[in-house]
């Protein structure tokens, strides 16, 4: 079956259309028709569809402007277009192919020559979404710290600017809370770095499997320090989320190399509201803010939390 590539038809003769439809379904390919090209540009607005196969001639948009018109849009991933012609000069085809198709058949088509184009455009189509989810993992690998899971400074130094300026535009409140574990030092001393490893991971999923998923995030800022970035939370609620971390991190037994460990964590909060005058927000305030009160937290005896509005 080729279910995963459906495939959008536009055809303005009706039996046409239909053989087309016939054929196609047949062969295991889901279908959904056009009368012309204008029609099939508003149903590719509504729907994505990887393979579309168009006539030349139609009323309202022809078979290469539905061509340019795709190729206009920034879709969901490559489209492989054929047109269908009785025009079959060198300039016709050149024409076509420069409006943007990949392909194209004459008209009457032989169906062994259709099944053979779709299979050549369902190999680009496989290669382009190979290459498209290689790159997809590469982007992750680029933003992810190695050893946490959690995202990179990096991602922290690119991202938090992005979600500053865009709390700002919509009056919303942003918060964030910085975390470091307590006397992490002694850990790698006493225990060795493959101990520090494992509280370092464990530390960050606990962060991680602790905030709104698609919302909050986790960055390492260094070392054994985390940052939490909290959209649309005034500072009370980030404080609630902070001793809910503190709490689980306390809660925890880490299993090590050297055997299971028990740590505890100190965390410093800021945040913003509307109300904040714009000259005292960006990344370096909020971050220096949210170290300060985590200074505080851990002069104040860590496994603590500390927290002040900027």
């Amino acid at each position: 079956m080729n279910s995963n590539f459906p495939i959008l038809v536009a055809e303005d003769n009706p039996v046409s259309r239909k053989l087309l439809e016939k054929t196609l379904s047949k062969a295991g390919y889901e279908v959904v028709s056009a009368k012309d090209g204008r029609e099939a540009l508003e149903l590719f607005g509504e729907r994505f569809f990887p393979i579309v196969l168009t006539d030349w001639m139609m009323p309202e948009m022809t078979g290469p402007d539905l061509c340019r018109a795709l190729r206009a849009r920034s879709g969901n991933g490559y489209v492989f277009m054929i047109l269908l012609t009785a025009k079959d000069s060198k300039e016709d085809i050149v024409e076509g192919l420069e409006a943007g198709a990949d392909d194209y058949l004459t008209k009457p088509f032989n169906r062994s020559e259709l099944m053979a184009r779709l299979k050549t455009g369902a190999r680009i189509l496989e290669l382009e979404r190979s290459l498209k989810k290689a790159n997809d993992e590469i982007r992750v690998l680029s933003i992810t710290d190695a050893l946490t899971g959690a995202y990179n400074r990096g991602y922290l130094t690119e991202r938090l600017p992005q979600e500053i300026k865009r709390a700002w535009r919509y009056g919303h409140d942003l918060s964030v809370v910085l975390g470091d574990i307590d006397r992490f030092k002694k850990v790698n001393d006493t225990y060795g770095h493959q101990a520090g490893d494992a509280v370092l991971k464990s530390f960050a999923r606990i962060l991680m499997d602790s905030v709104r998923n698609g919302v909050d995030w986790v960055s390492r800022y260094g070392g054994e320090e985390f940052l939490v970035v909290l959209p649309e939370t005034p500072l009370k609620g980030a404080v609630l989320v902070a001793e809910r971390l503190r709490t689980s991190v306390a809660a925890a037994t880490i299993k090590t190399p050297e055997g299971a460990l028990r740590i505890t964590a100190s965390f410093g909060v800021t945040g913003f509201s509307s109300g904040t005058p714009d000259p005292r927000v960006s990344p370096d305030s909020v971050i220096k803010m949210a170290d300060d009160k985590l200074y505080q937290a851990k002069e104040d005896g860590r496994n603590t939390v500390r927290s002040q509005a900027l």
